[in-house]
């Protein structure tokens, strides 16, 4: 493969420095790279190494107008070599268009989804009443339900955003906490707070705060409550028990839409304790209206090592 033109700025941007890039593509793709100028050999097994040519293509054609880094060649290699994504949005064509690229313009980003499956999440997320979001850390989940919750607002499709999520903390206590309610929730809040301060900003998010737009609601304090018009997100919901999701699930209101994201090898409850979206998925499955999207190791979008990470435990979790 030669890459034109043959120019040497664009090829050590490509390289990276001591070919850390072509490095990082060989380990995620298990195939090897030989360079000599601007021409390229790529080994490897033959779907692999077909990849792994499309990816240096594309990597090459963005050399012209920005600087590369191992965060960008993980993005790139996260969008050319998603075979189990494909398959199920393949398998799930009703849900997806083949010509149809979702995009979610907010304040201060064009957020796009990461592969297929993201793309197949993030269509549930806007065409179905509730869609749960069920898989590893570093997938996306909350930060596509967030950018979900802040179109269909800014759309006005809804008339406020509802933020959930159990308070229970990761295998510690923490004890008594200070402040409000808001402050007292805001640490197992904080990711959903970053997503939202990553689209339309610290300044904004605090005033749609204070008039109440956007809500926190303590799970625990739910009870009771019916809310309509509001796009309600449940986060770590792996933490909930049987009765707290039911709880939950059955305020949503008229006009309102929920999403349910969660990771059940990542379960916090006490030892014994039946996960409320583990039931959940085994109650609601053939439920209309209920959509399940399922990621895996191969759709973190993570660092790299996050996603070597959650291989390995997966395969540790199958020989147990």
């Amino acid at each position: 493969m030669v890459l034109e033109p043959a120019d040497n700025s664009r090829l050590a941007n490509l390289c990276g420095q001591f070919d850390e890039h072509l490095r990082q593509i060989e380990r995620r793709l298990e195939v090897e790279i030989a360079s000599r100028g601007n021409r390229f050999r790529v080994t490897g097994r033959p779907g692999a190494a077909e990849v792994g040519g499309d990816v240096l293509l594309s990597l090459f054609e963005m050399t012209n107008n920005e600087h590369l880094d191992p965060e960008r060649v993980h993005m790139i290699l996260q969008e050319s070599f998603m075979d189990s994504a494909e398959a199920s949005a393949k398998d799930d064509s009703t849900d997806v268009a083949n010509d149809d690229v979702i995009t979610i313009q907010t304040h201060r980003k064009l957020i796009r989804p990461r592969g297929a499956n993201q793309t197949l999440y993030m269509r549930r997320c806007r065409d179905h009443d509730l869609a749960f979001g069920v898989g590893p850390a570093g997938t996306g989940k909350t930060y596509l339900a967030v950018a979900a919750a802040v179109e269909a607002l800014d759309n006005e499709q809804v008339r406020r955003i509802v933020l959930v999520r159990p308070a229970v903390e990761a295998g510690e206590r923490l004890g008594f906490l200070p402040g409000d309610l808001s402050q007292k929730v805001d640490p197992y809040l904080r990711p959903m707070y970053d997503a939202l301060y990553d689209m339309i900003g610290a300044e904004r998010v605090t005033r749609l705060i204070e008039r109440n737009v956007i809500e926190i609601a303590p799970l625990a304090f739910m009870r009771g409550r019916s809310l309509n018009e509001s796009f309600v997100l449940l986060d770590e919901a792996q933490n909930t028990s049987i009765e707290q999701m039911k709880m939950f699930l059955t305020r949503i209101g008229f006009g309102s839409r929920a999403v349910v994201t969660g990771d059940i090898t990542q379960i916090d409850l006490p030892s014994g304790q039946t996960s409320g979206l583990k039931n959940a998925i085994d109650v609601l499955w053939e439920v209309e209206g209920v959509s399940f999207t399922y990621f895996t190791s191969k759709d973190v979008v993570r660092h790299e090592l996050v996603q070597r990470i959650v291989e390995a435990y997966e395969k540790n979790e199958r020989s147990r």
